[in-house]
């Protein structure tokens, strides 16, 4: 269950990553007021009434409008080590020096490995509760 939160998780947050770093076309195609199409990153297909105007001989067609909206990403994803104040670079150093001393074997120390020998027994048990092998 645990195995599957987590995937379902990482999953949701790739995705969140890549949806905001894209940047996003959606086209519409409207006849006398109404949506006839639309297209994500491409052009939406017309309704036909261009030429059918044409073929009627007016040059402009008052009733189509077409409507492209663009949801821009992000385009800067690099965070450059200069454009951080003071206090965060010295965080964010203290930080990274802490964390990796958790981890870190001290060399030249080696790590004991205590095994303790079983204890002695003081008295003879078999002998004082009288219980024999026969």
């Amino acid at each position: 269950m645990k195995k599957t939160v987590h995937k379902i998780v990482s999953a949701f947050l790739a995705v969140l990553v890549l949806l905001s770093t894209v940047s996003w076309t959606v086209d519409k195609h409207l006849c006398m007021g109404r949506v006839m199409d639309i297209a994500i990153f491409s052009h939406a297909k017309d309704c036909g009434m261009e030429e059918a105007m044409a073929a009627f001989g007016e040059k402009e067609n008052h009733c189509c409008d077409d409507e492209s909206f663009t949801f821009q990403g992000q385009e800067d994803l690099k965070l450059s080590w200069d454009e951080l104040d003071v206090e965060t670079q010295q965080f964010l150093i203290s930080f990274a020096a802490s964390y990796f001393q958790l981890f870190a074997i001290p060399s030249g120390q080696e790590v004991p490995k205590i095994t303790y020998p079983p204890p002695l027994p003081v008295r003879d048990f078999t002998v004082l509760y009288e219980v024999f092998l026969i």
